[in-house]
This record gives structure tokens, sequence and C-alpha cells, in this order.
């Protein structure tokens, strides 16, 4: 998987990046990433049509596990500026 950094989330951001988290409501209540939108990955199929597939789009949820199962799943939709930025606690400082 493919490091990312804060500059990097800063930057698609400034590009209008969408910032989902895919952790459940709970967690996302507990903490969550300045600017993020919670959609759980259990309940993506039906909040999908709600990312601009014309910009970036930015996963996480703790450990990167379930963003990747959710950047596959975009991909195979035709999104193409999908990236799984991994888990939570390494954009703690961000």
């Amino acid at each position: 998987m493919q490091k990312y950094s804060c500059s990097f989330l800063e930057e698609k951001m400034g590009e209008g990046g969408q910032l989902i988290d895919v952790r459940s409501p709970i967690e996302f209540n507990q903490g969550a990433l300045d600017g993020a939108i919670n959609m759980p990955i259990t309940s993506f199929q039906s909040l999908k049509d709600d990312i601009d597939n014309s910009k970036p789009v930015l996963l996480y949820c703790r450990t990167g596990a379930r963003s990747e199962m959710v950047k596959k799943y975009l991909v195979q939709l035709g999104f193409d500026q999908v990236h799984n930025i991994g888990g939570l606690p390494q954009f703690a400082g961000c």
C-alpha cells in the first residue's frame, strides 16, 4: 500500500477532495479527521451515489483494510481518483 502524508492529504483536499471515513458511526463519533464524512462500509452501496467522480476520493478507516475494500469497489465502478490513505492514527497530527 502506498504511504500517504499530511501534505498529500492537504493538497488533495485543496483540489476539492472528498475525505471519507468508512468506519462505523460509533468509531466516527469517537474521533475523525477534520472535514471527513462518515460513509460506513456496511452501507456504502446506498451512499456511493453521493460521491463526485470528478474529484479526488480519500478513504480511510482504522487500519486501512476496510478502506482498501471500498477503494477496489469504487475503482470497479469507474472511479479513477481513489486513494486509500490508510488508517486514522497515521494522520492524527495533520
